[in-house]
């Protein structure tokens, strides 16, 4: 049987760091964040990254801090949380030369309670939002986004996700089957575990095959409207 990648230092540490949220807990615990949090994020991210590579040969990733591991510490210049820390391991696989949210990527969070995942684009830039309407109300790529999603949804149960609008945006109709999207903001599609699934041995198998099954919405989105790929 394989060594699970995650063990329980790391929501050790995700638990500690959400009920004691400041330096001094931080620097005590430091050996747990660099077993737990930076260590074992290294690991999936060398286990799973050439994996996703297969699927999406044009995709990237980088077992470091600042590459796919995102900080621990929280930017608070411009936030009323002063928080210092996240209570959450974020990573990302990204496509395009440079690490960016321009263009749809394999994200990951997991939290002391539960695990997130799922492939697309959280939010889109104005620009690249007015590409995703057109290609909402374009025949060609109109059509290959509700197949997408279908497909998704055919895959398994999975969350449709960044429906913000109430409104559909001014200057734009598509047909029925797929005029909702002009109500989202993003496209994001993606799945919500219990933490300890983390605690698997076959985690990372897991999550490549949740990753692969929503693959189809961030494989639209990279042909279809991406800009930074």
């Amino acid at each position: 049987m394989s060594t699970p990648i995650f063990t329980q230092a790391t929501l050790d540490f995700l638990s500690g760091i959400t009920a004691h949220n400041d330096k001094a807990w931080f620097e005590a615990n430091r050996d747990l964040y660099e077993r737990g949090y930076v260590a074992a994020g290294r690991a999936f991210v060398e286990a799973v990254g050439p994996r996703l590579k297969a699927i999406s040969p044009s995709l990237q990733f980088a077992p470091k801090i600042n590459g796919s591991l995102s900080r621990i510490n929280r930017d608070v210049r411009f936030s009323k949380d002063k928080r210092p820390y996240k209570d959450h391991l974020d990573l990302w696989f990204w496509h395009g030369e440079k690490r960016s949210w321009d263009a749809p990527g394999f994200w990951f969070r997991l939290r002391p309670d539960s695990v997130q995942l799922g492939t697309g684009m959280h939010g889109l830039m104005p620009e690249t939002l007015e590409s995703f309407r057109h290609a909402v109300v374009l025949p060609r790529s109109g059509k290959a986004l509700v197949a997408a999603v279908a497909q998704v949804r055919a895959n398994g149960d999975y969350q449709i996700g960044e429906k913000t609008r109430q409104r559909m945006p001014r200057g734009f109709e598509a047909p029925e089957d797929r005029a909702e999207f002009l109500l989202y903001e993003g496209l994001t599609a993606g799945i919500t575990l219990p933490a300890s699934a983390a605690l698997e041995p076959d985690f990372a198998d897991v999550c490549v095959r949740h990753f692969t099954a929503t693959w189809p919405v961030g494989k639209w989105l990279l042909d279809e409207i991406a800009t930074g790929a």
